[in-house]
């Protein structure tokens, strides 16, 4: 069964080679380059060496149309038809040097990636930097020639970025795989590309469960406010002024409706402390099944702007909120490996 299969693979590569001969070539050249592609950091500098060109469907096309001009302008010694075959010849070879030109000494960096949540599409978003006087043109990027492809333009010694996407099926790290960075300005008839394979990954957290399971009653009462002090946090009402109060307590605005100056008064509200325990769920769920219904008590205990902690095995997060609250949680859960 295992020669079947190789006779299959080298049936369809010789087809290929027969009904594609450009791709293929093209196919070859890329196994070559990945056999000698790092995973590096960035910034990345597309030197000369790392530029590789080939003409486009429409480039073979225009050589071979050249090729018949050339035989009937020696066919027929027209001096005419010579003048315009070598013009347009040498309008393709500074194509050729435009096109290779265009795409060397661009640096290209890894920008900043937003973490999604599983089953959702991750964004990595490419820097790139023109550090030359002359604009590039039409600078393109993808994971391969199949999937669509972003485009942007750079102005003389100046920055722009492109977008490639990325299913994220699971939670963790989604690291990025090599890219290709490619042109085809100014006309077409060459297709100038690099590969590069940039240090960056994309945190993806546990898909939220669905909206209804809430979370267990904790210690401290039984609602989600306990009780009430004075402070400066929440508008709690007027009072009659007092000797003593500051005077930018004062309500101004109430004195030309009221005879006695009027005092605003202020509450803190005194929140109960939320735990969003791993052991506080059924024993039957499973790991996958946990993370994903802590995650969306997270997002609902910070939509309700409560303070919560969150409890896993060998983790444990003090109560809090906010954005970088919600982001550590969150992250803890992406990464949570379930003990053996």
């Amino acid at each position: 069964m295992g020669a079947g299969a190789n006779l299959r693979q080298s049936g369809e590569r010789f087809a290929l080679i027969l009904t594609q001969p450009f791709k293929s070539m093209r196919r070859r050249i890329d196994r070559w380059i990945f056999t000698r592609l790092k995973r590096v950091p960035g910034p990345v500098e597309v030197s000369r060496r790392r530029v590789y060109i080939l003409p486009t469907r429409f480039g073979y096309g225009f050589g071979l149309l050249l090729m018949v001009m050339l035989l009937g302008s020696m066919n027929y010694s027209n001096s005419m038809a010579f003048a315009l075959t070598f013009l347009l010849s040498g309008l393709g070879l500074v194509a050729m040097h435009h096109t290779h030109a265009n795409l060397v000494n661009i640096r290209v960096r890894s920008g900043r990636i937003q973490p999604v949540f599983a089953g959702d599409t991750a964004r990595f978003v490419l820097e790139l930097e023109n550090p030359a006087a002359p604009p590039r043109y039409a600078l393109r990027a993808g994971w391969s020639d199949q999937m669509p492809l972003c485009s942007t333009d750079l102005g003389g010694q100046q920055s722009g970025t492109l977008l490639l996407t990325l299913p994220a099926p699971q939670r963790g790290w989604l690291p990025a795989p090599r890219f290709s960075v490619l042109t085809e300005f100014p006309l077409g008839l060459f297709h100038a590309w690099t590969w590069i394979e940039l240090d960056m990954a994309c945190l993806v957290y546990p898909r939220p469960a669905a909206k209804g399971e809430r979370p267990p009653a904790t210690s401290g009462g039984t609602g989600p406010r306990a009780g009430m002090r004075h402070g400066q946090e929440e508008f709690a009402g007027l009072r009659s002024y007092q000797r003593g109060d500051a005077m930018r307590s004062i309500h101004w605005k109430s004195m030309s409706k009221l005879q006695t100056p009027q005092v605003k008064q202020f509450a803190e509200t005194l929140e109960k402390e939320l735990w969003l325990d791993w052991g506080s769920m059924p024993p039957a769920w499973d790991a996958e099944r946990r993370l994903s219904q802590l995650a969306r008590w997270v997002l609902d205990a910070e939509a309700e702007g409560r303070s919560y902690g969150l409890r896993l095995p060998e983790f444990s997060q003090a109560p809090g909120r906010g954005e970088l609250h919600r982001q550590e949680c969150l992250k803890a859960l992406a990464l949570f490996e379930a003990p053996r």
